[in-house]
């Protein structure tokens, strides 16, 4: 008979081995996460991975009469879960690289999180918070995407230089911020997890001391997370 211990090292170790034997479909397509180094495995076998090992935990601790049977149970819950948010954002990480490509529209991927960075050259004009000409098509294409995908929480963050007064810059962040915001909404994306902010000059991405620099750094973000809560299944996401 298993004890308590051998069989959350079991359940963890299936898991694992059921998400690797899970292939990305965009492996071959440039998708790994640079941010990792991740070659090999895919998105949906880390998270059912982790995922199992966290439920595991969570279901030896809430079953204090059978610890053993609360782990597998755990383990099996919480990591379809995670493997199921993996897959989701998987697909829809290809199809936004795939809709951006040449927009001037980087996608990254951290973790759990999809991030588009969309630089203040096709975004918005001088101290302006009118939306570029050029800008309409990236922001078209995010909201055909964001239509297909809307299991996700969506936010969106204005930043600009070290230029000029932060109270200034704090106001046009959020202005421009907010005008992505009203634009995807007029075009169907539902409002109700989507957000925006400004933060200004915070968290700059390069040296403001030079063109170049204060250029990346007037940007827009947009945020794509998982919803609290939310049943990620692989069945029926096409």
């Amino acid at each position: 008979m298993f004890t308590s211990r051998r069989l959350i090292i079991v359940a963890t170790a299936v898991a694992l081995l059921s998400g690797c034997a899970n292939q990305n479909p965009y492996d071959n397509q440039g998708q790994a996460d640079s941010s990792t180094g991740s070659t090999g495995m895919s998105k949906t076998a880390k998270y059912g991975g982790l995922g199992a090992l966290a439920g595991a935990l969570a279901g030896a601790a809430i079953d204090h009469n059978n610890r053993g049977k609360g782990a597998l149970i755990g383990a099996a819950v919480v990591g379809a879960s995670a493997a199921g948010y993996g897959y989701y954002a998987d697909k829809q990480e290809a199809k936004l690289r795939a809709s951006m490509a040449n927009t001037g529209v980087e996608v990254q991927r951290q973790g759990d999180q999809i991030k588009l960075i969309m630089p203040g050259n096709i975004t918005f004009a001088t101290d302006s918070a009118n939306i570029a000409p050029g800008f309409y098509q990236p922001l078209n294409n995010l909201a055909g995407s964001l239509k297909e995908f809307n299991q996700n929480q969506i936010e969106i963050v204005g930043y600009t230089d070290s230029t000029g007064s932060r109270q200034h810059n704090m106001d046009l962040s959020q202005r421009r911020a907010q005008s992505v915001a009203t634009y995807l909404t007029s075009q169907g994306v539902g409002g109700a997890n989507l957000s925006a902010r400004g933060a200004g000059p915070d968290n700059p991405i390069a040296s403001n001391a030079d063109t170049n620099g204060r250029s990346q750094n007037r940007r827009v973000e947009v945020n794509l997370k998982p919803i609290p809560g939310q049943q990620y299944q692989q069945q029926g996401q096409q």
